[in-house]
Parts: C-alpha cells; sequence; structure tokens
C-alpha cells in the first residue's frame, strides 16, 4: 500500500487525535481547578465557644496559603478556559507548531503555579490535621471537621488538575515530536 502526499489545511489523522485529546483533557483540568478553587474559597465553619454569643469561625481566607491556593487556582483556570481556543484551532489545523510550542511553555508555567498553591496549602492542612507538638501548634480537625474536610477535598481536585496538566505537557511532546 502506497502513501499519497500529504494535503495541506488537512490534518494527519495521528496529530487530529492528539488535538481532540487534548481539548478533553483541558475540560476536565478547567472542572478540578475551577471546583477545587470554589470549594476553598466558600470554605468556613463556626463553632460555639462557651456560650453562643462567643463564637470561633474558621475561613479559608485567615491563612494567607490557602489565599494563595485559591488565586493559582484561579488564574490556572482562567488560562485553561483560553487555552480551549488553541485547542479548538489544532484539531482544525493540527500542522500549526508555534502555537503548540507557546500551549506546550504556558501549560508549563501553569502547572508550576498550580502545584505552587496545592503544595502551599497541602502544608497547612497537613498541620491542621496532625498539628506541631514541638512548637505547641495543636491540630485543629477534631474541631473543625468540616472545614477540613472540605479544604482536603479541594486540594484532591487541585492535584487532580495537576496531572492533567502534566498529561497535556507529554502530548503536547508528543505531537511536537511527530511534526
Amino acid at each position: 500500500m502506497k502513501a499519497g502526499p500529504l494535503q495541506l489545511g488537512v490534518a494527519p489523522p495521528a496529530n487530529r487525535g492528539i488535538a481532540i485529546l487534548d481539548f478533553f483533557l483541558r475540560l476536565i483540568a478547567i472542572v478540578g481547578t475551577l471546583a477545587s478553587a470554589i470549594a476553598m474559597a466558600t470554605t468556613n465553619q463556626t463553632l460555639p465557644f462557651f456560650s453562643q454569643f462567643i463564637r470561633f469561625r474558621a475561613k479559608f481566607n485567615d491563612l494567607p496559603s490557602f489565599t494563595f491556593f485559591v488565586v493559582a487556582s484561579s488564574i490556572v483556570s482562567a488560562y485553561l478556559i483560553l487555552s480551549l481556543g488553541f485547542s479548538i484551532l489544532h484539531i482544525a489545523k493540527s500542522n500549526l507548531v508555534n502555537s503548540r510550542v507557546l500551549l506546550l511553555l504556558l501549560d508549563t508555567a501553569a502547572m508550576g503555579l498550580l502545584m505552587a498553591g496545592s503544595a502551599a496549602a497541602t502544608a497547612i492542612v497537613q498541620l491542621a490535621h496532625k498539628g506541631n507538638n514541638k512548637v505547641n501548634w495543636f491540630a485543629i480537625c477534631q474541631q473543625y471537621n468540616s472545614f477540613c474536610k472540605r479544604v482536603s477535598g479541594s486540594l484532591i481536585g487541585s492535584y487532580a488538575g495537576v496531572v492533567v496538566l502534566i498529561l497535556l505537557i507529554l502530548l503536547s511532546g508528543l505531537a511536537l515530536s511527530r511534526r
């Protein structure tokens, strides 16, 4: 069987498949990062102390690491939404190299930002669950149980977004190597 010449404007089937997979992975990453940002930003819990007039409240913005997490996840979500346009363009014309390289670089930066936010929030969540007896920081998750569960769930969505971004980076590298 003899292969014919490639036609201009028609994407090879393998690269078109990669572009379609890229689009769906971006949608999955948007869901993970946006849901984790919303879950963290809406997390709070109030506990009564001695009486109903004195209350302790835990909110995400009480801790700068959680605020950084929400901002980082929101920025990455916005980037992923904007990058859907390039992903659609690659489905139509998968022989574009410059835009694929741009997405590769921006995906790497987005993955780094999301990982930094997730790691910062994870350190605080670990302290909330375990505490640190050496410096008299006590675990608060026994008192603020729903707060800790919601924050931990938010981190799961964020780390899922990091994994999907790593897959997008590998997929872009594969598409560029087939060029």
